[in-house]
């Protein structure tokens, strides 16, 4: 085997390189036309490919976000029950605030908040030295008046007596003098008086007569007086035990009583406590006596349901510790803060724990719907209103937003006139973060 030189070997293998460099370097025209076309075609289809992606892109959705734990219902037919519901308060039926007649000062203290109390207990002692003082002379006024009417009394009386003896002198005088006359008239019959006699007697007698009728028309016209001028003094006297009655009875207003039988609730106004010694004007708040016995519910209900209540309608009070049925017994024409204030008659007995001022949640009935479509009430639907709903679909695996008519509503539950039927589905939870879409998941 021949033996071959490293140089020769390295001569040997680039000589054949040579000529393949040498053969690629020959000029091929069309060669070069076809890799053009290609890059262009390949260019081309780049770019279409392209643009078709982005057209793609452009139509996809965004996929629908998923919605967990959402409270759904399902669409009935039936009897739907109407009612609106509020919370309130117990207040007693029957209050009775105890005001101050008059200026005073607290000297004693005898009952405190939350002790039962009877009409007559009393629960304040009050003083005040002007008008004690004041019903001690009224007094005074009364007993000279009556000493008055008394002196009066009998200077009339005096007089009287003394009219009275003149009329009975007249009348003794006139009857006198009318015997004589019939006495001269006997005599003159028989000629045995003269006739001028006869006629002086007859005068005289007529003269007394006139006497005894102005005497007696005196006596009646003094009884006539001495009852008009005893009836002055009356009336004087009623004038002063009157005035005298009212400062007693102001005197006596110093000792506060209850008024009525029941629990006291609070004394003076609420806003500060009442204490021995303190000053107060009158028309002052001193306390309130309240009758637990007889309680009745203010509920307070949205105006925007407050539009069919009515009087008489059944209700229901929740104390927490029992239901009483009732029914409204009033309902307030103002609007005070967005609510009506309904006053709900209690007509069960109260259970263990009822008290006044005890917060509790009223329910009234408005009506029965008969052979209506409703559904729970969602968390933003209205009464007499169009909203979106999502209507569960995909065996509940989605929900899709659907256009609905709601009708009339109540607590829980309202009234479906378009959009949806038996059967259906609907999320009722607060879907408004998602408004955006028309399309949930549901999980």
């Amino acid at each position: 085997m021949p033996v071959i030189s490293k140089a020769n070997k390295t001569l040997v293998e680039d000589r054949p390189r040579f000529y393949d460099q040498k053969s690629m370097d020959i000029p091929r025209p069309e060669l070069a036309r076809r890799k053009r076309r290609r890059r262009l075609l390949v260019g081309i289809a780049a770019l279409l490919g392209l643009a078709l992606v982005t057209v793609l892109l452009s139509r996809l959705k965004p996929a629908a976000p998923l919605v967990e734990n959402a409270y759904t219902d399902t669409v009935k037919r039936g009897e739907m029950l109407r009612q609106v519901r509020g919370n309130g308060t117990l207040i007693p039926e029957e209050i009775r605030w105890i005001p101050a007649q008059n200026p005073g000062r607290i000297e004693r203290i005898n009952v405190l908040p939350g002790a039962a109390v009877k009409a007559d207990t009393i629960i304040l002692e009050l003083s005040n030295p002007e008008l004690t003082q004041a019903a001690f002379d009224a007094e005074w006024q009364v007993k000279g008046a009556e000493a008055e009417q008394a002196n009066l009394r009998v200077q009339l009386e005096s007089q009287r007596l003394t009219e009275q003896a003149a009329a009975t002198t007249a009348q003794s005088n006139y009857k006198q003098a009318q015997l004589d006359a019939q006495v001269n008239e006997e005599l003159s019959r028989y000629g045995l008086i003269p006739a001028i006699t006869l006629r002086q007697s007859e005068t005289k007698a007529e003269e007394l007569l006139k006497v005894n009728d102005v005497e007696q028309q005196r006596l009646k016209i003094m009884d006539d007086s001495i009852k008009a001028q005893l009836a002055v003094e009356a009336a004087k006297i009623e004038q002063l035990r009157a005035q005298y009655q009212l400062k007693r009875e102001q005197v006596d207003s110093l000792k506060v009583r209850a008024g009525i039988d029941g629990v006291l609730q609070m004394l003076g106004d609420g806003t500060t406590p009442l204490r021995a010694g303190q000053q107060f004007g009158a028309g002052a708040n001193l306390a309130r006596v309240a009758n637990p016995a007889r309680l009745k519910a203010e509920v307070k209900i949205a105006e925007t349901q407050a539009k069919d209540i009515q009087l008489g309608q059944k209700a229901e009070v929740d104390t927490r510790n029992g239901v009483i049925p009732g029914h409204v017994i009033r309902i307030d024409p103002s609007v005070v803060n967005g609510t009506v204030t309904v006053d709900v008659g209690l007509d069960g007995p109260l259970p263990k724990g009822a008290r006044p001022d005890l917060t509790v949640d009223g329910t009234i009935e408005l009506e029965r719907l008969v052979n209506v479509l409703y559904v729970g009430r969602p968390v933003q639907g209205q009464a007499e209103s169009k909203v979106s709903l999502f209507k569960v679909v995909d065996g509940g695996a989605g929900a899709v937003r659907v256009p609905v008519t709601l009708g009339r509503s109540s607590v829980s539950t309202i009234e479906i006139v378009n959009g949806l039927q038996v059967g259906d589905s609907v999320v009722l939870s607060d879907m408004s973060q998602w408004d955006a879409y028309d399309r949930v998941r549901l999980r």
